[in-house]
């Protein structure tokens, strides 16, 4: 099941930044690649660019122009040292809203039983 577009909206940014930790650079389409790989395959291209825009505004992400393959260039994004300091922060920010969230809800496969008036 696909996550809500709210939710992965959400977090985009932290996954962005954790593919771009793992790697020297990368670029768009690479960048969707890796993310529906992992299962995040609704996101399409006019929300990423503008969120790689925004980690660029913030000084999380650094671009730079380069050749394509055997087409027109790119544009290839790279972590900064504040995208990484950020990238810890939220981590550990989602990881603590992530436990708040699950304490709340039913453990997977319980089943509750509904009072039902006779």
């Amino acid at each position: 099941m696909a996550a809500p577009t709210a939710w992965t909206r959400a977090a985009l940014p932290l996954c962005l930044l954790g593919i771009l930790d793992g790697e020297p650079k990368s670029y768009g389409y690479a960048l969707l690649s890796r993310l529906g790989d992992a299962g995040l395959d609704g996101v399409k291209a006019a929300t990423l660019y503008p969120a790689l825009a925004r980690l660029e505004e913030e000084g999380a992400v650094e671009v730079e122009w380069g050749a394509g393959d055997g087409g027109p260039g790119r544009k290839y994004y790279r972590i900064t040292d504040e995208g990484r300091a950020r990238l810890r922060r939220d981590q550990a920010a989602w990881g603590d809203f992530s436990r708040t969230v699950a304490s709340l809800l039913p453990a997977e496969g319980d089943e509750h039983e509904q009072d039902t008036c006779a």
